[in-house]
């Protein structure tokens, strides 16, 4: 099944137990102590030491409690930090520096949509037929390289029918003409992208409507064809 994804055309924990490490709180037993008294004062007097004996219980208990949800709030902290992704040096890429550099040096594709596109490998499987599905791993950024979505940081390849309008028109056209096991950027302009746009969000770049966007894509396999084949 697809991961969820920004790829359609209209822009459309704290989990971990502490039962490993759970600290046991030692209760003062009050009940089971007798205390003799031989005079109301003295009476008095052990009364207010079981008082202070189980207030003193109570505060522990409380200062537990309060360094629990302390934690808690830390690490749910953490995981949102983590949630809003990576650096953008540090995020997995289908194109390296050294592919960078080489990609200086590939000729320009231009198709008559205004699509256009450099193969940085060439695949050698099979071109997928219209209405078939695919999966493949993405790295999708603006023009400036900012990534704003990617299926390699969701750990998936997004696995859609090409072809049949559910990612958009310059996706769909790019992976059309592609082989599997190849890899290509795609420089896609507006009219071929996100009709709407894209809002930001935690590391992730606003992506304006009708803005050219550029889509590094590698056609991992075709399901329904091999299926076929088979």
């Amino acid at each position: 099944m697809a991961s969820a994804s920004l790829l359609l055309p209209f822009g459309s924990s704290f989990a971990k137990r502490l039962s490993g490490s759970h600290q046991t709180v030692r209760k003062i037993s009050i009940e089971g102590v007798m205390i003799q008294c031989s005079s109301s004062k003295s009476r008095l007097q052990a009364a207010k030491t079981v008082d202070h004996l189980k207030e003193w219980d109570f505060v522990k208990r409380r200062d537990i409690i309060g360094l629990f949800f302390g934690l808690s709030s830390l690490l749910i902290g953490s995981s949102s930090a983590k949630a809003a992704g990576l650096p953008p040096e540090q995020k997995p890429r289908l194109c390296d520096d050294d592919c960078e550099k080489e990609l200086e040096n590939v000729p320009m594709v231009t198709t008559e949509s205004g699509l256009q596109y450099k193969e940085i490998k060439v695949g050698g499987g099979p071109s997928p037929p219209v209405g078939f599905q695919v999966a493949a791993n993405y790295v999708a950024m603006v023009p400036s390289g900012q990534i704003f979505d990617s299926s390699l940081e969701k750990g998936l390849p997004y696995i859609f029918r090409v072809g049949s309008g559910q990612v958009i028109k310059g996706l769909d056209e790019g992976i059309l003409s592609m082989k599997v096991g190849g890899k290509r950027r795609l420089y896609i302009p507006g009219p071929l992208a996100f009709p709407k746009g894209l809002t930001s969000a935690p590391g992730r770049p606003r992506v304006a409507a009708n803005s050219p966007v550029v889509f590094d894509v590698s056609l991992e396999y075709i399901p329904g064809l091999e299926d076929d084949e088979e």
